[in-house]
């Protein structure tokens, strides 16, 4: 079961469609919801990991990953030292010294309410989401130290566990695989246990393909039929559509990479109702995205999912809130493929194989 994208997010501001993109400036959702779902997940989970310990007394495969706990930590307080600066740049709050140090960030505001300004700020982008916590330290000559709260840190970690449980499921399904479980083993590991599969190097070798995204210009100098059968400019190539099979000829350079996207889910276009793919960028993601698309306004730009383009609208101008909606005539199962996808190449750090082996029926877990 995929969680929509409403699920750690704040309420829906704005939107603007683009050819088939829509992009929105940013999503939430009530505390009370957030804790419903919360308790609704915990339960999952303990049910998943019951039924798995079940199915491997029938005998099978079974697959330990460990999530990059070390690689999330550093995303999260890059993503922070971010978010303070756009603060302090928005609010002109004079400062020195912003840098990452020891698992937190630390700067210098001179100004006693400046600090305070920035520590409400801080506190009021968090209320409501629990992983978003952080600690504020105020030393001398107004040295500040910020560091997400332990509390925050496992909640974040409870959330890539289980973006990556979503990911593994969604990434076996399109592979054929139909019978699997799919559960969490302690704090920052999936077990995966598949009835009757004696060849688990074949599961194992499904998730050691990296997942790519990408965004690319559209190249226009020249039909991209014609680049498909002839020879395409330097420096561009044809990708296929991802639905419609359709030749793009588009850049081979990338203008952004899926590294900045730090969140994805398959959803519903408001209005029309039709499937969607969303995802949204961090701190960073969001500036060079709208770095990007201010220097495209009126050309089409490919977002580009393991070498198939899977939109390419006209940019009708920057883009600065950060969130995306990709539509395409997609059917559910498509669009939750797409997001899943698009989660898996934003994954922070990868999937670490901790254990692969084949039980017999009736062994013991």
């Amino acid at each position: 079961m995929t969680r929509p994208l409403q699920h750690r997010t704040r309420s829906l501001i704005a939107a603007l469609a683009l050819g088939s993109v829509i992009f929105a400036s940013a999503i939430a959702m009530p505390r009370a919801t957030l804790a419903e779902d919360s308790q609704f997940d915990k339960m999952r989970g303990k049910i998943a990991a019951f039924i798995g310990d079940k199915m491997e007394r029938l005998g099978g495969s079974r697959i330990i990953y460990k999530v990059d706990s070390e690689g999330l930590r550093e995303s999260v307080v890059t993503d922070l030292r971010d978010d303070v600066y756009k603060i302090l740049h928005d609010g002109q709050i004079a400062f020195s010294g912003l840098a990452i140090r020891g698992g937190g960030v630390e700067l210098k505001i001179a100004d006693a309410k400046a600090r305070e300004q920035l520590a409400r700020k801080l506190a009021s982008d968090a209320e409501g989401l629990p992983s978003h916590a952080i600690a504020v330290t105020n030393g001398s000559d107004g040295a500040v130290r910020l560091a997400p709260t332990d509390a925050a840190s496992a909640a974040r970690l409870r959330d890539l566990v289980e973006d990556a449980i979503a990911m593994v499921e969604q990434r076996l399904k399109d592979a054929g695989v139909k019978l699997a479980s799919v559960a969490p083993d302690g704090t920052d590991r999936i077990r995966i246990f598949l009835p009757g599969v004696s060849d688990p190097e074949r599961i194992t070798a499904i998730f050691a393909h990296k997942v790519t995204v990408s965004f690319h210009p559209v190249d226009v100098s020249m039909l991209a039929e014609q680049a498909q059968s002839g020879t395409p400019p330097d420096g561009s190539e044809v990708l296929l559509g991802f639905k419609d099979k359709k030749p793009y000829l588009v850049t081979k350079a990338s203008a952004l990479d899926g590294e900045d996207i730090n969140y994805a889910a398959p959803g519903f276009a408001t209005g029309t109702k039709e499937p969607i793919a969303q995802f949204r960028f961090n701190g960073r993601g969001t500036r060079r995205f709208a770095h990007v698309t201010e220097e495209n306004v009126g050309k089409a730009f490919a977002i580009v999912l393991d070498g198939r383009v899977i939109s390419a609208p006209v940019i009708r101008e920057p883009i600065t809130g950060g969130s995306v909606q990709i539509s395409g005539n997609f059917t559910l199962e498509e669009a939750n493929s797409i997001a899943m996808l698009l989660r898996a190449g934003a994954l922070p750090g990868h999937l670490t194989l901790v254990e692969q082996q084949v039980l017999q029926p009736g062994a013991k877990p």
